[in-house]
């Protein structure tokens, strides 16, 4: 009698990073204000954070608002701090219940005082949650993250504390806010775009990308799966030859 052997299940990426995009394009497809399409793509948010938890994804960062945000309609602006207000109060205790840790990235600098003083209490209220790590990015632009990095790197040189000879990659890194995260393995960006957008640039050096057509209030469970799959499709060689 012949042994079946088991195939098993590849792992899941431990890092997904993914770049929310088409809210307004939703909206305007059905003849809603842009706001509409915010709201929707705060639901698409509980669905990918449950999705990564069911697949076995360790980390999921999300492209909440980018540092170039800041010049959108001060309109729109408003909304969405509001649903982010909204989102931190309503989702926290679902989030801290269900073993999510909760870190923002970004310049908070430009937050509203209030919106930075709920961040650091989810922040202190998921500390010690060991579930799945979900990272904002909030604020943020990585053009700026890295200018941020080479600031305090030059500081500790004119200072005398760091020779030149010992900056490397690990010390640029070990100054970035995403300091102790592992890089992402896949970057995945909805609506059909195909470009970075200032999202991680120097994390991203060796991660895989999946362009989905799908808008973002619409992305669902089994685009996450495609996304994973087609994840799985790809050979990391990291520059190596093959064979």
């Amino acid at each position: 009698m012949a042994v079946v052997e088991k195939t098993q299940a590849p792992q899941p990426p431990a890092h997904v990073a993914i770049i929310m995009d088409g809210n307004g394009r939703w909206a305007m497809a059905r003849g809603l204000p842009r706001a509409a399409g915010h709201r929707q793509g705060a639901e698409a948010v509980r669905r990918a954070v449950r999705s990564a938890a069911e697949l076995g994804v360790g980390y999921l960062t999300l492209f909440g608002f980018s540092s170039e945000n800041w010049r959108r309609p001060l309109s729109e602006v408003d909304d969405l701090m509001g649903l982010l207000r909204f989102y931190l109060r309503r989702e926290i205790a679902e989030l801290h219940a269900n073993n999510v840790r909760l870190r923002v990235i970004g310049d908070r600098g430009k937050l509203p005082a209030d919106i930075v003083a709920l961040i650091e209490n989810a922040e202190a209220l998921t500390a010690g949650n060991g579930g799945l790590s979900l990272i904002i990015a909030l604020s943020y632009g990585s053009r700026q993250e890295i200018a941020e990095a080479m600031r305090r790197i030059a500081q500790k040189v004119a200072a005398g504390d760091l020779a030149p000879a010992q900056i490397d990659e690990e010390l640029v890194g070990a100054h970035l806010q995403t300091a102790d995260i592992p890089d992402p393995d896949l970057i995945v960006r909805t609506s059909g775009e195909k470009r970075i957008s200032n999202f991680l640039l120097w994390q991203a050096a060796y991660a895989e990308f999946v362009f989905l057509d799908t808008l973002w209030p619409d992305f669902a469970h089994e685009h996450f799966e495609e996304a994973i799959r087609e994840f799985h499709r790809r050979e990391r060689r990291y520059g190596a030859a093959v064979g």
